[in-house]
């Protein structure tokens, strides 16, 4: 646990606990469909704020990949627009801290150790949560069992784990990346409540699925790279037959 490993742990935890504050805010003055699609908008806000930020070179497969996602999650999750109110402005915002929080975990895990990174920032998140609570005067929650394992399943399985996943994978992948792969949330957790739940599958939200995996493979394939290697292998081939019959 270095100086910085801290330092960087912690902004990386203030700002992940604001994206939830906006969110889970946003989400008692609008509807959850709305407050789902408006959070998944950090796949198209995080090409341009590393953009901006950073100078990243982004490529169009990127931005296209990250296009067809969001329409994907709008046909998934969305029965509508009926105007845009308070919830949808804070959600909004959230989106934003989301999208820093994938852009500076994308520059931070390549030099920090990235458990140090994770616990520190679930840490720093945490103190901000309960911080938050003591200053609005609000009561400490009874610690039923009921209570006590939700919150241990979605502390460790949900956030913990996952976003350690998240920050181990992003030392090998673009922050834009990450945020298109991350969209694919929405197309499991359609998944899990077919077969959990036993919600019935729309045509809409068959599209809707589709594109967001589209999405992901358009941003992930190089086509360029993959006709150039087999371009150079083709050569290679002609080379070695040339030689052979000579």
């Amino acid at each position: 646990m270095t100086k910085k490993a801290l330092t960087r742990g912690s902004i990386l935890g203030i700002i992940l606990y604001l994206a939830f504050l906006f969110q889970t805010v946003g989400l008692s003055y609008t509807t959850p469909s709305k407050n789902a699609f408006l959070t998944a908008v950090n796949v198209v806000l995080v090409p341009f704020i590393g953009l901006i930020l950073y100078k990243n070179n982004i490529a169009l497969r990127a931005y296209l990949g990250a296009l067809l996602s969001v329409i994907g999650i709008g046909l998934l999750s969305l029965e509508g627009f009926s105007g845009f109110n308070l919830g949808d402005f804070l959600t909004l915002i959230g989106a934003v801290f989301f999208s820093f929080q994938i852009i500076l975990t994308s520059r931070f895990v390549r030099t920090e150790n990235i458990f140090s990174i994770v616990i520190v920032q679930m840490g720093v998140a945490a103190i901000c949560g309960v911080g938050t609570m003591l200053l609005r005067g609000d009561q400490l929650p009874e610690f039923t069992l009921t209570g006590t394992l939700s919150v241990v399943y979605l502390g460790f399985f949900s956030t913990m784990f996952g976003f350690m996943l998240q920050t181990a994978a992003q030392r090998f992948t673009t922050d834009t990346e990450t945020a298109v792969i991350l969209s694919m949330e929405s197309l499991w957790g359609m998944l899990f409540s077919i077969i959990l739940l036993q919600e019935v599958i729309t045509t809409q939200m068959g599209i809707g699925a589709a594109l967001i995996l589209v999405g992901v493979l358009v941003s992930e394939i190089n086509l360029k790279k993959i006709f150039f290697k087999r371009k150079q292998q083709a050569i290679s081939e002609k080379i070695e037959k040339e030689m052979t019959n000579g």
